[in-house]
């Protein structure tokens, strides 16, 4: 049987796919909130349309975005975005960690 070669993943698909230490924090902090905004219009059974006007947004920009095409929107949009859907967002900064060389950029709901 032939062996398949495989690597370890370092927990964050994105560092795993060559973004640096930052563009992989915001990327898996988008995705973290898309997935929250596919999961709140689920929730609130809305059309893709009913959501994208209560986001302030058209259908296929919504569209686009809850299928993975994160280049185009930022995380304060999608925080926007949340709470036109009735979420409350929530963001804290934790105090500097000596001897810390960077802090991180969490998304958990």
């Amino acid at each position: 049987m032939t062996e398949i070669p495989f690597h370890r993943s370092s927990g964050n698909v994105f560092a795993d796919m060559g973004f640096t230490r930052a563009e992989a924090a915001e990327l898996t902090a988008k995705s973290a909130l898309i997935d929250a905004i596919g999961e709140t219009i689920k929730a609130r059974k809305l059309t893709q349309l009913e959501a994208a006007r209560l986001c302030g947004t058209d259908q296929p920009t919504l569209s686009k975005v809850l299928r993975g095409r994160m280049e185009s929107v930022t995380i304060d949009r999608l925080t926007l975005w949340l709470t036109a859907l009735g979420r409350t967002v929530e963001i804290r900064v934790h105090p500097y960690a000596a001897g810390a060389d960077s802090g991180e950029l969490v998304v958990s709901s």
